[in-house]
């Protein structure tokens, strides 16, 4: 993938002007690349490259730490940061993919469809970029591959893993209870089940956030400084609460009387790939809803309730700060939602579909590596 997407970055250097209106963006020419390749450390990417080789600087606590820590380790075997990041990043990602095609197989589903449009998304290509996509990827879904095979440890350590490169690696949790109970593991008539084998497995998606927290109070004071520093990196974020009816209002207003510059088209964007993931996620929960009334103790479909609703606050999660932003790569990890559209019946669709989301995927490359802030 990362070949092709340098193809796109070398004609869209071409054929894109330049805006680059990021921090940063001079220290890239550092690491001795053509600049349609150090491009793919647009934005969030030069800070985890700065965090790994200098530590945190003032505000960068927002970046979670376990990308930085891997990338700074591999450095001692390839000196070059960025080449470093990018290696992790589509290593990462091939591995998720193979293990996304058998944790499939053992739900049942026999179909590399959801992969392809996984692949073809229109922010796909944040799998190849210096991002944690692909870390958080493999993690999350490694996860739930061991859960299945019943390796608890291995699935705990993954949980763990992730909740260091992202924050919404702790809602893990929601699928291992889930899968625990179907299992019936747990007992809550007699409590008999084995509380030391499964109390690691659910406690699991937090020793990484928790680890981080004890880091934050330690060196800034403020164990939720991550979330605290958030408004620094613009996109309009807060600090407290918002509810999902005011971001729609927000986005609404902005359509019906913004001027049409690039942001009017991005806030659509952005507003657009949240509703649909967002109603595609709702049919299937009634889908897998129905299919569990019909078959109440199927695995299977409890499984696929636990990723759901994890798909679910992955991409609510965000907007309570007031914003759609990064919703299109946010939408990556709801894992529910390519599934779903990967069991569609009518091929037609699912062509138009996926050609649709492969052109845009191309249009937002091609921007994103000139310096436009899209997903």
């Amino acid at each position: 993938m990362i070949f092709i997407y340098s193809v796109i970055s070398f004609f869209a250097e071409k054929f894109v002007p330049y805006l680059g209106f990021f921090p940063y963006k001079e220290l890239l020419v550092e690491y001795g690349l053509p600049s349609w390749i150090s491009s793919f450390a647009n934005f969030d990417g030069i800070h985890y490259l700065q965090i790994a080789k200098q530590g945190y600087s003032q505000w960068e606590q927002a970046f979670f730490p376990l990308y930085p820590i891997l990338i700074k380790f591999l450095s001692f075997i390839i000196p070059n940061f960025l080449v470093s990041a990018l290696f992790i990043s589509n290593i990462s990602f091939i591995i998720g993919l193979i293990f996304f095609k058998k944790l499939m197989k053992l739900w049942g589903i026999n179909t590399s469809l959801p992969l392809i449009f996984l692949l073809s998304f229109p922010t796909a290509f944040y799998f190849g970029m210096v991002y944690t996509e692909s870390l958080f990827f493999v993690l999350l879904i490694l996860s739930l591959y061991f859960l299945h095979k019943k390796n608890y440890v291995a699935a705990g350590i993954c949980a763990g893993l992730s909740s260091a490169t992202r924050l919404i690696g702790v809602f893990l949790v929601i699928p291992f209870f889930i899968y625990l109970v179907a299992e019936k593991q747990i007992n809550f008539k007699n409590y008999k089940f084995k509380i030391k084998n499964y109390l690691f497995l659910l406690a699991s998606p937090f020793f990484g956030l928790f680890s981080y927290m004890g880091y934050l109070w330690k060196t800034t004071g403020d164990p939720l400084f991550f979330f605290n520093s958030q408004p620094i990196f613009g996109a309009n974020r807060s600090t407290h609460l918002i509810f999902l009816p005011q971001v729609y209002f927000r986005y609404l207003k902005i359509a019906f009387t913004a001027s049409h510059n690039f942001q009017w088209y991005l806030s659509l964007f952005e507003m657009s790939i949240f509703s649909l993931v967002f109603a595609i996620l709702i049919l299937d929960f009634l889908k897998i809803k129905k299919h569990l009334s019909v078959a109440s103790t199927n695995l299977r479909g409890l499984q696929r309730l636990g990723l759901n609703i994890f798909s679910f606050i992955n991409i609510l999660l965000p907007t309570a700060t007031g914003t759609f932003s990064s919703i299109p790569r946010y939408a990556l990890l709801s894992l529910s939602f390519f599934i779903f559209l990967g069991e569609l019946k009518n091929s037609t669709l699912k062509s138009v579909i996926v050609a649709i989301f492969a052109l845009l995927q191309i249009a937002i490359l091609s921007l994103f590596v000139r310096g436009y802030f899209v997903g």
